[in-house]
């Protein structure tokens, strides 16, 4: 590989941007904006969120590489406890930290005990919890003050909640519209990493937690497919280009993320690399 290609793939920083309760239901709803990024990158939409199909325990797979049975978040303990420093299994903010001391790392979270229950504390992240209208602008002006951020992490919160008012699924115009609504918010998002030429540089995971409507119109938490199919996709240097066909969790992100970002990771990780995610066998340094 010559250096001018080793320099095309590395990858300088991560962006992991989701939204919390849309399953696979982007496929049914208005989402021009996905529908143009995932294609540039491999994706899913059969992607496996993690049991239960819940938010804390999902989220915490996705940012801590285990399942929930190993790192023990469920609502209520990450709306009420801080997640312990001491932990045998960090959040990639944590490994990034103690690894990369000066990186910059920053969450946006419409759900608030991502930011207070789930990422550890005084690890020196940036964290904003903002209804998901003022939480986007926050965040673009966070990146243009600091395209050198290492790792950025985004949940949009509103699809999830207008599931549990106007139930979940293709027969619910309500939520629909909301999914919608979060991929403009996502597409704005994009369009100016696209603008800061941050793209070329970058990894992006785009992703939900769980679905919803399984077992209960209006709930999730269950091993039926509404609940637990979910979409996935990641593009950026050396990443595939086209339909996924190896499975996939939401707890791959973080695997995906810390081979990335040249994080050496805890033993006992349930996090794998997707078979076919990338174009050669692990990403270039930056």
């Amino acid at each position: 590989m010559t250096q001018s290609e080793a320099k095309a793939e590395a990858v300088k920083r991560v962006f992991i941007l989701g939204m919390d309760g849309a399953g696979n239901f982007v496929q049914q709803a208005n989402t021009p904006h996905l529908d143009a990024w995932l294609p540039r990158g491999a994706f899913t939409y059969e992607a496996q969120a993690e049991l239960p199909t819940i938010s804390a325990e999902c989220w915490g797979s996705v940012l801590h590489g285990v399942r929930p049975d190993k790192h023990g978040l469920n609502n209520d303990k990450a709306a009420n406890e801080p997640y312990p420093a001491d932990s045998p299994y960090p959040s990639l903010f944590r490994l990034i930290r103690e690894q990369q001391p000066d990186a910059k790392l920053a969450s946006f979270t419409g759900w608030d005990p991502i930011n207070s229950g789930i990422i550890e504390n005084n690890l020196g992240v940036y964290k904003v919890s903002l209804p998901d209208a003022e939480l986007v602008p926050a965040l673009l002006g966070y990146v243009e003050e600091n395209p050198d951020v290492r790792l950025l992490f985004l949940q949009l919160d509103e699809p999830d909640g207008s599931g549990h008012r106007h139930g979940y699924g293709p027969d619910s115009p309500e939520y629909l519209k909301m999914i919608g609504t979060c991929d403009e918010r996502i597409g704005m998002i994009l369009a100016r990493l696209e603008q800061l030429h941050l793209i070329e540089d970058s990894l992006i995971i785009l992703l939900t937690d769980h679905g919803g409507g399984g077992a209960e119109t209006h709930n999730h938490g269950s091993d039926h497919p509404m609940d637990r199919n979910v979409f996935w996709g990641c593009i950026g240097p050396g990443i595939k280009q086209g339909h996924l066909s190896s499975p996939v969790s939401i707890t791959d992100t973080a695997r995906v993320t810390a081979l990335a970002l040249g994080l050496a990771t805890p033993a006992g990780w349930d996090a794998e690399l997707p078979k076919d995610l990338l174009t050669r066998g692990t990403f270039s340094r930056a």
